[in-house]
């Protein structure tokens, strides 16, 4: 990502997010503002492309895969919240919404936003652009990590490393070497008992179908091209090795299997997710 330019990969999940909304329904998550955040312009391209964007299945399962993996984690916070935790950390927030439409359901709550400079002084704009105001609860906490690390970030945005956390890593994981994933993983687990961390990873090539394979491919040639290469992929008990071996003693590794069933069951419009996409929940 270039230093005076927004994540390219944060407009594109904001975008699916918020055709989750018109295409399907009901949605498996809700948002209220995806549409807005986005801006007119991209909400009347959707609109022209719905369609297309219907007919296009490996679009389609990525966009359940997204919509998912931001209602598992806001259930995962609303569990935590009801076991006394009282701190929420976006990483790579991206044009999540979270703080603007539910995070007043949590009174108590403190909100932290962590992203590169560039894609949260984009996203302030979106905003402002969009009459969306930034609640009290809210703290930016913008980050470089060429020059910082996240613990000095979140200290001068006021988080509190004594207190539990969930940690919501969503669409990062895979653009990361493995040495930074590991350092991350391993500050958080070294935040106190019951601090929770949910983010996303995807499998190799190697131990996907023809079908996975073709769109895996296709999509990381998109990602390349925009300059956000993806750089690491996981098989399921490998990653949670290296996260048991990060101190974390309670991991639970959610396969699209896994996740259609807790989320997809029932519905007439056959959305699931279709790929090798995992979320992946780990506890202090």
């Amino acid at each position: 990502m270039e230093d005076n330019q927004p994540s390219r990969t944060a407009q594109g999940a904001a975008m699916l997010r918020a055709a989750h909304q018109l295409l399907d329904k009901p949605p498996v998550f809700a948002d209220p503002l995806a549409l807005r955040i986005i801006g007119n312009e991209a909400e009347d391209e959707i609109r022209r492309r719905q369609d297309d964007l219907q007919a296009d299945r490996p679009r389609t399962g990525l966009r359940a895969f997204i919509a998912t993996r931001s209602r598992f984690s806001e259930d995962t916070l609303s569990e935590a919240v009801s076991r006394g935790i009282r701190q929420y950390v976006l990483l790579g927030a991206g044009l999540d919404t979270f703080a603007y439409r539910a995070a007043k359901m949590f009174p108590g709550l403190s909100v932290f936003e962590v992203d590169h400079p560039a894609t949260q002084g984009w996203k302030r704009r979106r905003l402002a652009d969009a009459g969306i105001a930034i609640p009290d609860v809210l703290t930016f906490a913008p980050v470089n990590f060429e020059t910082e690390t996240l613990a000095h970030g979140l200290a001068r945005a006021g988080f509190d490393a004594t207190k539990p956390a969930v940690f919501a890593w969503l669409g990062v994981v895979p653009y990361l070497t493995h040495d930074a994933i590991m350092a991350t993983l391993r500050f958080i687990a070294g935040l106190a008992k019951g601090t929770t961390v949910v983010f996303d990873y995807g499998e190799p090539a190697s131990t996907r179908n023809e079908a996975s394979r073709f769109a895996h491919e296709a999509m990381a040639a998109r990602v390349a091209e925009r300059g956000e290469p993806f750089r690491s992929f996981f098989v399921p008990e490998d990653i949670m090795r290296d996260v048991k071996s990060a101190g974390f003693s309670d991991v639970e590794d959610f396969n699209a299997e896994t996740l259609n069933a807790l989320f997809f069951t029932g519905r007439n419009d056959g959305l699931k997710l279709l790929g090798s996409g995992h979320l992946l929940r780990a506890r202090v």
